[in-house]
């Protein structure tokens, strides 16, 4: 996430803005196994897991639990994602990927920068449509294998000092996105009501005292995990 406005240091991190992709640690090691799955994430810097270890960001984490499941193996997640993306920057970027394959699972989770930088509701709304209908196409046409997550809510971390007003547009913003993603038939996960909980937990937030810790991921990749489980089967 967040937010392109921010300085290099309290928000870039070390994601260049001209990262369009990252794959996990040790993804060259892979041993792909016949019961393997692939695995695509788009979104933000939450995605991307701003300023934690790639180990942590729940995408990883998720993959993780669903291959020690035992049902199908997830060796790999391939991400289209870097801090500060606005619905309008993921994609332009997913354009450039000039993708050649498609996935079994396709998660997104977009919207906070477009909030942040006062992107109105309408437009926002247009462009989170056409980024689902782009990760279901990207998702073999399968809408059973894409799952939606709502936008966290930033206005509870220090960062954002407790403003009520942060958490009632993101509530707005989610309110959309929900709308839109309940419309298609596809998966939706609320990790917004989760990450509420880093205001009276510091442990949930991640060293920059904005975007959240691999324990916060690690609430959300919990329920994720089971959900791409159940669309696997």
């Amino acid at each position: 996430m967040l937010f392109s406005e921010l300085s290099a240091s309290s928000c870039k991190g070390s994601t260049p803005a001209t990262q369009d992709s990252v794959t996990t640690p040790n993804d060259s090691n892979v041993t792909v196994v016949r019961n393997s799955r692939s695995y695509l994430a788009l979104g933000d810097s939450y995605t991307i897991g701003e300023s934690i270890a790639q180990a942590g960001r729940y995408p990883t984490q998720a993959a993780q639990l669903v291959s020690a499941m035992g049902v199908v193996s997830i060796p790999a997640v391939h991400y289209i994602a870097v801090t500060g993306w606005t619905t309008a920057d993921l994609q332009n970027a997913i354009a450039r990927q000039h993708l050649a394959d498609t996935f079994d699972i396709v998660t997104l989770l977009i919207g906070v920068n477009d909030q942040y930088q006062g992107v109105d509701t309408g437009t926002y709304a247009i462009r989170f449509k056409e980024l689902l209908q782009t990760s279901i196409v990207l998702a073999r046409n399968n809408k059973a294998h894409v799952i939606v997550l709502s936008i966290p809510d930033y206005g509870v971390t220090p960062f954002g000092g407790g403003n009520a007003n942060i958490s009632t547009q993101i509530d707005i913003f989610n309110s959309i996105n929900k709308r839109i993603t309940t419309s298609f038939g596809v998966a939706y996960l609320n990790v917004t009501t989760m990450s509420r909980a880093a205001a009276s937990d510091n442990t949930l937030l991640a060293p920059d005292g904005l975007h959240y810790s691999a324990k916060e991921y690690g609430m959300w990749a919990d329920t994720l995990s089971k959900m791409i489980q159940v669309a696997l089967k």
